[in-house]
């Protein structure tokens, strides 16, 4: 279960997301930084919560929309000028791939 694809690079996006936000000016840390974290953590949460119940349907849809918010705030960090365009080019790919199995994983749910 854990070591699904979806699992696998949802913990590589985690990995490659924490050090990016503790770069994040000061001012922006507590706020944007935060946000953006928490939306990923709640993504994650949410397919472990569907891996692990009957009710698969109703947490994939809540981390198709804790995706959506992590998409959000990683563009406005983008514009923002905390993430490089280099840093949001990479993390909105791996975005796409986590997006396109969990859309797999709605499909078959």
């Amino acid at each position: 279960m854990n070591e699904s694809p979806l699992f696998t690079k949802t913990y590589a996006f985690l990995l490659w997301l924490l050090p990016l936000t503790a770069g994040f000016p000061k001012y922006q840390r507590l706020g944007l930084a935060r946000r953006l974290e928490d939306s990923a953590y709640n993504f994650y949460e949410a397919i472990l919560h569907a891996a692990q119940t009957k009710d698969a349907t109703r947490w994939l849809r809540t981390a198709d929309a804790e995706l959506g918010k992590t998409r959000f705030y990683l563009r406005l960090g983008k514009d923002l000028q905390a993430v490089s365009f280099g840093q949001y080019e990479h993390g909105a790919k791996m975005l796409v791939e986590i997006g396109k199995l969990l859309g797999g994983w709605l499909k078959q749910a």
